[in-house]
């Protein structure tokens, strides 16, 4: 088997989920007895990398995209093309029995496992692209997060995930493996049937290939002869090999004494058994346990990593979407993000913020223009639309509160607007009180709504002076010393502002927002 880290979840229902990293390299005189059998169907997904699939005697290049669906006891393992390269494999092992029935489950059907197998008996293959590999990624997602659930619906919803991942496979497979033969059925049936049962019984200290040749209804001397032509090894050095497999999988797995593992396994003399490991695996038996540990933390690590890179991959098609003013996409990928168990409070402060942010900075320096704002802001409004509910399950508030309008006798609100949007790409929570707003209504928003800043916006000269009675109006309610006022607007300028004693005044929208930032971030200090 190839060696490598891996993690797997796993059930009583006869199916398993699993991430392979894969450890070592591929070299021309790799034996058979080093790959893998398994008893279930195995669905591989290559994730990220390139390497070499063996199946039985045959290589095949492997990279990310490429997906293998292996029946059960075909002897496969995945490899390294050269040292310091990497290949993660995804996997899904399962009973087909156990989760289909009828011509699905009829190895004489054509429609057997749903025609995955109609190029070829022993390898299904196909190549996805980027949408279908995203597709089938977050299936086995699905149904990693079904395996930790074990609700009393998971069986129904895990079924229909296998059927769908099945169906799309099938409608990829490539014929690009036609040209790989094997060796045929017929030779490759008994000696099959014979790995089959030495998996299965290698701890009976009695097996032997005399025993093994007559249940697979071969002639003892004929079947050694196809044994160990088709796997390179004789009979009694395949059955060691396994049983010494298996030894490693339970150091690895178990605290057992060594002895006592070695015996399950079906070795009786512990100083043959000792020999026979170091052999193998050039090292003792503790000693290999003690790597395995090691490994066990370096893997723990690298799939965080594995995992983190993936997140910080859709938070940033999530930021570079939001710029480019693509809402459809924005509110596709903050779902994605959502399904795949990434925070609410990273999508909104990495993703969609992150975005705003950028453009913000480009309209303060006039590399972005007005209409580039706006079907910025509205491709994070439809965000929004998927992640408020989550931000506010999670109890995630705003960054502070402000009320916004344009003052009494004033009806533009084009800065108005562009302000308000502004501010709430700096997740800022905005209420906007629209135009025409009277002194009194702004203060008894901010009274009502615990607001930390009131906006006033103004175009034309003549409205100018309803600022200061904004002001006065906060004066008269007590609540000057507690929020901050803000004005803005053509005729505005720092000189007005301190005439008539309000807090700030800035000449962008993207400056507006950032002062608002900053006096509700002093505001919770």
């Amino acid at each position: 088997m190839a060696e490598g880290m891996e993690r797997n979840t796993g059930s009583s229902m006869g199916i398993r989920h699993n991430l392979l990293l894969c450890g070592t390299v591929y070299h021309e005189e790799q034996l058979f007895s080093n790959l893998a059998i398994s008893t279930l169907f195995e669905i591989a997904l290559i994730v990220s990398g390139a390497g070499i699939h063996r199946v039985i005697d045959k290589d095949i290049p492997c990279k990310s995209g490429d997906i293998f669906v292996i029946p059960p006891n075909v002897p496969h393992g995945y490899f390294l093309e050269e040292e310091n390269s990497e290949l993660v494999v995804r996997q899904l092992f399962f009973d087909v029995g156990y989760w289909f029935s009828g011509e699905v489950a009829d190895k004489t059907s054509i429609r057997y496992c749903y025609g995955i197998f109609r190029e070829n008996p022993m390898l299904g293959y196909a190549v996805l692209n980027r949408s279908v590999m995203e597709r089938i990624c977050s299936l086995f997602a699905y149904i990693g997060d079904e395996l930790a659930e074990q609700k009393d619906e998971c069986a129904e919803v895990i079924k229909g995930i296998l059927s769908a991942i099945l169906i799309n496979i099938s409608r990829y497979i490539n014929s690009a493996v036609k040209d790989v033969s094997f060796a045929s059925c017929e030779e490759w049936n008994p000696v099959l049937d014979a790995i089959k049962i030495i998996n299965e019984e290698y701890c009976d200290t009695g097996l032997t290939r005399a025993d093994v040749a007559e249940r697979v209804y071969i002639s003892e001397s004929h079947f050694g002869r196809t044994f160990k032509k088709l796997t390179g090894k004789f009979f009694a050095e395949y059955l060691r090999d396994v049983r010494l497999k298996t030894v490693c999988r339970l150091l690895k797995k178990s605290d057992a004494s060594i002895e006592h593992i070695a015996r399950e396994c079906g070795f009786r003399d512990m100083p043959s058994f000792y020999k026979n490991f170091n052999a193998k695996m050039h090292m003792t038996p503790k000693e290999y346990r003690q790597q395995m540990i090691q490994a066990d933390n370096r893997s723990d690590e690298y799939i965080k990593l594995l995992k983190g890179e993936k997140i910080m991959g859709v938070l940033n098609d999530i930021s570079t979407n939001l710029q480019q003013g693509k809402a459809k996409a924005v509110k596709d990928l903050v779902q994605q993000a959502l399904d795949e168990g990434v925070k609410p409070a990273d999508i909104l402060n990495e993703g969609l913020l992150d975005g705003m942010s950028v453009i913000g900075e480009k309209f303060k320096n006039n590399e972005v223009y007005v209409p580039q704002v706006l079907i910025a802001a509205r491709a994070m409004n439809m965000g929004m639309q998927c992640l408020k509910p989550c931000l506010a399950a999670e109890g995630i508030k705003a960054k502070g509160r402000v009320c916004i309008g344009t003052v009494q006798g004033d009806l533009h609100d084009i800065g108005k607007n562009l302000v308000k949007m502004m501010m709430e790409g700096k997740g800022l929570e905005v209420i906007d009180l629209g135009t025409d707003v009277a002194p009194e209504k702004f203060v008894e928003t901010a009274i009502e709504q615990n607001c930390q800043v009131i906006c006033c916006s103004s175009l034309l000269t003549t409205t100018m002076p309803v600022m200061k009675d904004v002001i006065k109006a906060a004066e008269k309610a007590n609540i000057r010393s507690k929020v901050k006022i803000m004005i803005g607007g053509a005729p505005v300028n720092e000189e007005f502002c301190q005439k008539i004693g309000a807090d700030c005044y800035t000449d962008d929208a993207a400056s507006a927002a950032d002062a608002a930032v900053t006096f509700c971030s002093a505001d919770e200090e």
